[in-house]
């Protein structure tokens, strides 16, 4: 490894201090790292487990779905904004990878990117979120402008160490137990997000705003905050470092070579496109209970509790369910928990509906999170597991960027609109994924170099 001293400009000694692209590599063999992974599997699974559950919890206070457009509402009566923040969403997480990935492949060391870098671009904007409902009661404008600052620098910045914490994980964890592991992650933190939608109500109905969401923030970057202390615990098992690290110009050559020789993977690409297109309309579906039906912010935040129990009882049913079938079976179901929903929202007759609803979005949620970012490492060869993940997670945020642009001029018309769009997409996307892809666990991977 080069040292620092010939890596340039003192910004590029930071950055490989920081990234620990500085540090030396001892070779091992594959048998060496498989005996770390054992020995370290029990510790990597407590700090990760304590991570998910941190995190979600600290998520249930910023949820996209109900608390963003809520807070939103109170600041503007424009449409606008709240499909920007879906935008922001939905796009987020998803649309960086690609960019990250090239530079996550091959790496000795991916655990820096996550936690070291995932602080400052991932963790700390949280807190601009509660400068933001600080201002927000004297200065509209200027609590929207931080708003959106720090929730688009944390969901992009989420995006951009998404390929180095994926990968991570794919380290520690044995691919025969993702599933277990990721449904329990889900699981326990589903379960603390329902604690802190229940949480989340009472301060809703206790306090005026903005004082309600000065603390349902800081709760959230406070929570935040620890579960990067609990990734932080993380020992990596090291691998040795690619012999040929890839330029730009080999990395965007090669994409459309990957697509080509693994067409199982190409249809894939297609099927998720389809179900990520389902989010035409996410984040309408709070405002449209309360501009139907003027529901009480205190019913937000029950709706809030009914998608946490919904994610409570999908993600591990389907984690141990992926670890047996596969992904793909489980990913179908959340994709028709995701049809259903959008077509009660359309018929719903009055807002006690959108329990129901939000209930079966928590199920689609937790499907997403688990079988939806493991079933791509299964598609790929280890040294190409970056670039998979980023091109499937590009791919679906380009789709996620446009799906909530579409949703907002559907909502113009009217909320129903956008809701029949949704279920039509979401009934394509599971068609495709049913019927014209394979389980990627059960046939042999394409190796690419």
């Amino acid at each position: 490894m080069s040292q620092p001293s010939s890596l340039g400009p003192w910004w590029r000694r930071t950055a490989a201090a920081l990234l620990q692209l500085d540090r030396v590599v001892e070779p091992r063999s594959d048998d060496e790292i498989a005996q770390e992974v054992e020995q370290n599997y029990r510790w990597n699974l407590t700090a990760n487990l304590l991570d998910g559950t941190a995190f979600w919890f600290g998520l249930s206070f910023i949820s996209s779905s109900t608390i963003v457009p809520l807070f939103i509402s109170k600041l503007t009566s424009s449409q606008i904004p709240i499909g920007l923040a879906a935008v922001i969403a939905q796009g987020g997480w998803f649309l960086p990878q690609l960019f990250a990935a090239r530079w996550t492949e091959g790496l000795a060391r991916v655990k820096p990117i996550a936690v070291n870098l995932g602080l400052f671009v991932e963790r700390l904007p949280v807190w601009l979120l509660v400068a933001a409902a600080v201002v927000a009661a004297y200065a509209p404008a200027v609590a929207l402008g931080l708003f959106f600052a720090g929730y688009a620098l944390r969901s992009l910045g989420a995006g951009a160490v998404g390929p180095a914490w994926q990968e991570l994980v794919a380290r520690w964890c044995p691919v025969e137990r993702r599933g277990r592991f990721m449904g329990t992650a889900n699981f326990l933190g589903a379960g603390a997000g329902a604690a802190g939608a229940a949480l989340t109500t009472w301060l809703l109905n206790a306090r005026e705003f903005p004082s309600s969401f000065i603390i349902i923030f800081a709760i959230a970057a406070v929570a935040m905050s620890l579960s990067w202390f609990f990734l932080a615990q993380t020992r990596e098992p090291v691998q040795p470092p690619s012999e040929h690290r890839i330029t730009s110009r080999e990395f965007r050559t090669g994409l459309p070579e990957i697509l080509r020789r693994d067409p199982n993977f190409r249809r894939f690409l297609i099927g998720r496109s389809l179900i990520a297109l389902s989010g035409i309309g996410l984040g309408f579906l709070t405002v449209a209970a309360v501009r139907r039906w003027q529901v009480p912010d205190a019913t937000v935040g029950l709706y809030t509790a009914a998608y946490w129990v919904g994610q409570t009882a999908g993600t591990l049913s389907l984690g141990f369910l992926a670890d047996r079938r596969g992904h793909k079976l489980s990913l179908e179901l959340g994709t028709l928990a995701a049809v259903v929903a959008y077509s009660l929202a359309w018929l719903a007759p009055g807002p006690q509906w959108y329990l129901a609803v939000f209930f079966l979005i928590g199920i689609n949620t937790g499907s997403l999170l688990g079988a939806g970012i493991l079933i791509t490492l299964e598609f790929s060869p280890p040294r190409r597991r970056p670039t998979y993940i980023g091109l499937t997670n590009t791919t679906a945020g380009v789709v996620n960027v446009v799906a909530p642009l579409l949703g907002t001029w559907l909502a113009s018309v009217s909320y129903g609109s956008a809701f029949v769009a949704s279920a039509t997409a979401g009934l394509a996307g599971l068609i495709v994924m049913h019927w014209w892809v394979r389980e990627p666990r059960w046939i042999s991977t394409v190796t690419l170099h």
